[in-house]
Formats: C-alpha cells, sequence, structure tokens
C-alpha cells in the first residue's frame, strides 16, 4: 500500500445517499481475473444519464470525492475501493460509511473521511460554486481544510489506522513488521502444541 499523508485536489459533490457497493461497482465487472480496469465502471448504471456529476468536465481529474451519508453500504466487494481508486480518488468524505466498505478503503489506502452532514453540504456548496477549489485531507494532523476559505474541519481516525495510512501498511506489512516477535513465539512454544 502506497503511504498517504496528505490528500490535496479537486473534488465531487456526489449528492446522493444509501450508495451501495453494487452502484459503485456493477456485479458483472467482478467476474474480472485482473485487479485492474475498473475504473470503466465506476458508477456504470450512473454513466448513462449525462446529467450526473462525473460527467461534467468541471469536476475532471478530482482526487476528493464528497458523498452523502451511508456510501458504501451493500456487499462487501473490495472492487468498490479499487474502482474509486482507478478513478483517481484518493479520499471519500462523507457522513457516514458502512463498516465493510471503510475496513476495505483502509486496507487499501483509500482514506475515508467522517464530517458531520452539515459540513459535506456546505462542502458541497462551496464546490458547486468554484469546482477549482482545492481541498486538503491531512491524514497527519487528521483536518480537512479549504484554503481559499479558511475552513478547516477535523475528523477522527483510530491510530492504528493513521498509522497505517502514514508509513503505507498493508496486513501483509505490519505482519512482516512483528517477525521478530512470532519467531520469538515459536521457538520458545512446547513441542507438543505443534501442528506437524
Amino acid at each position: 500500500m502506497k503511504q498517504v499523508r496528505i490528500v490535496s485536489g479537486r473534488a465531487v459533490p456526489l449528492k446522493r445517499s444509501d450508495v451501495d457497493t453494487d452502484q459503485i461497482i456493477p456485479a458483472e465487472w467482478l467476474k474480472r481475473v485482473e485487479r485492474t480496469g475498473f475504473e470503466k465502471g465506476l458508477f456504470a448504471a450512473w454513466r448513462d444519464d449525462r446529467n450526473f456529476v462525473l460527467n461534467d468536465e468541471r469536476y475532471a481529474g478530482a482526487s476528493i470525492l464528497i458523498a452523502g451519508p451511508s456510501f458504501g453500504v451493500g456487499s462487501s466487494r473490495e472492487h468498490a475501493v479499487w474502482a474509486l481508486q482507478q478513478s483517481g480518488f484518493d479520499a471519500v468524505i462523507s457522513p457516514s460509511f458502512s463498516d465493510i466498505f471503510r475496513n476495505n478503503c483502509t486496507k487499501n489506502g483509500l482514506v475515508p473521511v467522517v464530517l458531520d452532514a452539515s459540513v459535506v453540504q456546505s462542502l458541497w456548496a462551496t464546490v458547486e460554486a468554484d469546482p477549482l477549489t482545492e481541498i486538503t485531507v491531512d491524514v497527519e494532523r487528521l483536518v480537512v481544510e479549504v484554503p481559499s476559505t479558511g475552513a478547516r474541519h477535523p475528523f477522527l481516525l483510530d491510530a492504528a489506522t493513521q498509522q497505517r495510512f502514514i508509513e503505507g501498511l498493508d496486513d501483509i506489512s505490519i505482519t512482516l513488521g512483528r517477525d521478530a516477535a512470532i519467531g520469538d513465539y515459536e521457538r520458545r512454544r512446547p513441542s507438543w502444541l505443534s501442528t506437524r
């Protein structure tokens, strides 16, 4: 997993609530063998609507998605996170996330930021008024900032998840970081506990 300390860029206001993982990446995309190419399926059903916000050229190249409450509900598909990342998103801001989706985000380097619904609505208004507005998600200081307006919004992230982002640790990296303790345990373990 890549290190994520600061995400800074423009944002897309996805003014929808209860967006489920099948809407993020439809089931037909789950047949792919590779872990690439999912950006083409991101919000595929909604892309047919020319008024869908991701079809608006003003938001092209945005790296932060600002969504309504209950983002990522539904089935447990890691593909939803991959599709967002492969579409250029490094952070998603929402009043709430599905636990499974949030966990998939933290294990893949997509920063899930929970902010109050009123703050999300304020960010939507700011970004709609000026799609070139820069937003910064600072994982080290746990704050979302909008430099042009002076807005500053703290968010919570548990210490282990924050460390995971800052150091770029996936589950394997975390396990390998405990290699010495695991080896020590294996050497001291009574022989009658052997799995052989």
